[in-house]
């Protein structure tokens, strides 16, 4: 009979670093497959290696966020892929916002033990989202700390840079009375308003993931880690055809209120149409069933509307139709008003 090794006194107490090490291992030909050409040299290495961007007035814009407790509901599921896509395209579109477009991302996960299926499921969702996007998935840190993180369950968070031209960079200055605001839909929750969702879906209401969304066929565990969505790819072709973008917002937590006001000049604000497109059905379950203010919705939640891009009237045409072009779905949501700064409501 083989002898069996003996786990080292590291391993006792809940680290094993060879566990780690081999899972680590499993995922190099994932993370090899997001190389683009401005990176030299692979994983392994104390620091991923990646050009500088050319051109003397190129500027870096980086970003940094967490999934958050999202990550409980891919716990409930045990389903572990899609929250590395959800990191990735919120910090996709943070610099996005600026007109930057993505060079590399580095993630960190943390754990109480790594658990290798689960651990290659999370970073085959950062390698997919990474590709789409046209970036590197550089590097990133994955830390055991037992005691720290509850059995199953780990952190997720991620750092993206990326880089414009000074001459191309957007930052809301511009923006005038008579704008027009559109909005891009959203996949559901992006990545936030979870602790809330949970609280009324799984507390109030003791549903379980597997329910589904009275009126629906969808199931509360579909929608709630359904994919946050990257809006490069339309925002880029707005920008290749010229559009003149006065401002844009990523309709993350703060909702609209807190959000669109990073942008605006203080001397506007942005008139929300809230009739303009249809609320799904997850968002109204939510306020119903857990009595929630209307108000306070909008500043939870996204409401539907992932991302808002603002324009000058006189380039609506043209924009809406380069969008239908690339198939983007998009709504007219509002209009920019002269005001203080802050965001108000039509309906």
């Amino acid at each position: 009979m083989a002898e069996q090794k003996k786990k080292s006194a590291y391993a006792q107490s809940g680290v094993d670093i060879d566990v780690k090490m081999n899972a680590v291992g499993s995922i190099k030909q994932m993370v090899a497959a997001t190389k683009t050409a401005n990176v030299i040299g692979g994983i392994g290495a104390f620091g991923g290696l990646h050009k500088v961007p050319t051109g003397k007035d190129m500027i870096l814009v980086a970003s940094e966020d967490g999934v958050g407790t999202k990550l409980k509901v891919a716990a409930m599921m045990n389903k572990h892929d899609t929250v590395g896509q959800d990191i990735v395209n919120h910090c996709v579109n943070d610099i996005l916002v600026q007109g930057a477009k993505p060079l590399f991302f580095m993630d960190y996960v943390g754990t109480s033990k790594v658990d290798p299926l689960q651990f290659k499921q999370i970073v085959s969702g950062l390698c997919k989202a990474c590709k789409e996007n046209h970036m590197a998935l550089l590097g990133g840190e994955t830390a055991e700390m037992p005691g720290l993180y509850p059995a199953g369950e780990y952190d997720l968070v991620g750092t993206i840079v990326g880089c414009v031209s000074k001459k191309q960079l957007i930052t809301g200055k511009s923006i005038r009375a008579g704008d027009v605001i559109i909005g891009f839909p959203s996949g559901g929750l992006q990545t936030n308003g979870f602790s809330l969702a949970r609280r009324v879906i799984f507390d109030q209401c003791q549903l379980s993931c597997r329910d589904k969304i009275p009126g629906t066929n969808q199931t509360f565990g579909d929608a709630l880690l359904a994919v946050h969505k990257s809006f490069l790819k339309p925002v880029a072709k707005l920008l290749e055809r010229k559009i003149k973008i006065t401002g844009m917002a990523h309709i993350t937590g703060g909702g609209f209120p807190d959000n669109i006001p990073r942008v605006l000049p203080k001397a506007v604000n942005a008139e929300i149409d809230r009739a303009s497109w249809e609320v799904p059905t997850i968002f109204k379950f939510i306020e119903r069933q857990g009595k929630v203010d209307h108000d306070e919705m909008y500043r939870v939640f996204n409401m539907g509307i992932g991302f808002v891009v603002i324009i000058p009237k006189a380039e609506l045409t043209k924009a809406t139709n380069i969008l239908k072009a690339q198939h983007q779905q998009y709504n007219i949501i509002g209009v920019i008003r002269k005001g203080k700064g802050i965001v108000t409501y039509k309906n």
